[in-house]
């Protein structure tokens, strides 16, 4: 009897989250033909092409979008059971301090839930949130931090990581704004108005720029902010139009006014863009910490119910 080569499991689960046959190459630290050979396999054991070409890029199919989460899933769970027995571990008298870098986004949406759910059952850890300017690998490193939570940059082979949740760009303005009053959104549309566009580095653009310079449109660029709750708030009281991710408008403060009436009118883009993968990562050091792992499914849970109800 032919046993299914369980390694593929790990290669579909990266190749899933990624979408891509380079991203998966470089999370896992292959050549990219390596990551093709994989591939090739992993359609000859499940049938299914997984990934396919359209234009430029490549797609999920069908049956990749529907086993993406119990492929995640099943990795995970696997990788519990070969990880050392957390039954020894105290919560209710661990005392750690533990230092997560992300931006400001996630505290705001899942900050106050992750803090009650260790208080919940650890009350001597202690959560601490560390600013994240810029994608590097080297505060994993060098053992600043625990945890990472982010889009994937250049992180390096040997920084481990695992999806939380996925989450798409949107448009957002003040109520009674002409693109909410005008009818079918259009690109056209869009671009005519002035933006407000969040960039840590002065850059300014980036792939909603590329699409509208394809249909021979540009955004004019009024204005450029740190951060997402600058740029809603200055659309919000302007005539100015910000993009912003789609989870962040889950708790958003000022989205709703005092009288209950929506202050902001959030819509779909006119051109589509591709969505964004936000992961936990952390350095192969803590993979095996009993306090670090239970802190990771912790994470992954509370994002899991936040973004469920």
């Amino acid at each position: 009897m032919n046993e299914p080569d369980l390694n593929l499991l790990i290669a579909l689960d990266v190749l899933l989250a990624e979408g891509s046959v380079v991203g998966a190459a470089r999370r896992l630290g292959l050549s990219a033909s390596a990551m093709s050979r994989t591939l090739s396999r992993l359609r000859e054991t499940t049938g299914d092409p997984l990934l396919v070409r359209a234009g430029r890029n490549m797609v999920l199919t069908p049956y990749a979008e529907e086993i993406r989460e119990r492929t995640q899933n099943a990795v995970f769970e696997a990788r519990a059971i070969l990880r050392p027995s957390t039954a020894a571990l105290n919560l209710a008298t661990l005392e750690r301090n533990f230092t997560l870098r992300t931006n400001a986004g996630f505290i705001e949406i899942f900050g106050a839930a992750l803090i009650a759910a260790v208080a919940a059952v650890a009350p001597l850890v202690q959560l601490r949130f560390m600013p994240k300017p810029e994608k590097t690998a080297k505060f994993l490193r060098e053992g600043v931090i625990d945890l990472e939570i982010g889009v994937l940059g250049e992180m390096g082979p040997e920084i481990r990581l695992t999806a939380l949740y996925r989450d798409k760009f949107v448009g957002v303005v003040r109520k009674g704004h002409s693109l909410e009053l005008d009818g079918e959104m259009t690109a056209a549309k869009y671009a005519a108005c002035g933006h407000v566009v969040v960039s840590r580095h002065e850059r300014g653009t980036g792939p909603v720029d590329v699409l509208l310079g394809e249909l021979n449109l540009k955004r004019k660029i009024a204005a450029m902010v740190p951060g997402f709750p600058a740029a809603i708030a200055v659309a919000q009281a302007s005539d100015l139009v910000a993009l912003v991710p789609a989870t962040f408008l889950l708790n958003q403060p000022g989205l709703n006014g005092n009288s209950g009436e929506a202050r902001l009118y959030v819509f779909e883009l006119p051109v589509k863009t591709h969505e964004i993968t936000v992961s936990l990562m952390w350095h192969p050091r803590s993979e095996a910490d009993p306090a670090h792992c239970w802190l990771r499914q912790l994470v992954l849970s509370v994002c899991h119910q936040k973004l469920a109800g």
